[in-house]
C-alpha cells in the first residue's frame, strides 16, 4: 500500500516588533520543523505587511509563505505549534487539490 502525500500551503503572520534576528529565528523553526517532518518544496518571505484588520492592537505582521508535502496527519501537528509558538498572530494551512 503506497503512502498518501499530500501537498500543503501554510501562511503565518510574525509579530512585527520581533527584531530582525528573531524573525529569522521563527522562520527557521518552522522550515526545520516542516524538513524533519515533510518535504519542504519552497519559502517564500513577503516581508512586513499591513494586516486586513489589527491583531494584539498591530496594523502590520510579517507574512511567510511556506509550500510542502506532507502525509495528512502532520498538518495538524504543525497547526497545534503554530498555536502555542509566541510571535505568531495568525496561521493558515490549506492542503492544495492535486492537477
Amino acid at each position: 500500500m503506497t503512502e498518501v502525500i499530500n501537498k500543503y500551503e501554510s501562511v503565518f503572520i510574525i509579530d512585527p516588533t520581533f527584531d530582525e534576528e528573531k524573525i529569522k529565528e521563527t522562520v527557521k523553526k518552522f522550515t526545520d520543523l516542516i524538513e524533519a517532518s515533510a518535504t519542504l518544496d519552497g519559502v517564500d518571505e513577503w516581508g512586513k505587511r499591513r494586516l486586513a484588520y489589527e491583531i494584539n492592537d498591530q496594523k502590520e505582521g510579517y507574512y511567510v509563505l511556506v509550500n510542502f508535502s506532507a502525509k495528512p496527519d502532520f498538518p495538524g501537528e504543525l497547526d497545534r505549534i503554530y498555536r502555542i509558538t509566541d510571535g505568531i498572530m495568525r496561521s493558515l494551512i490549506i492542503k492544495l487539490d492535486e492537477k
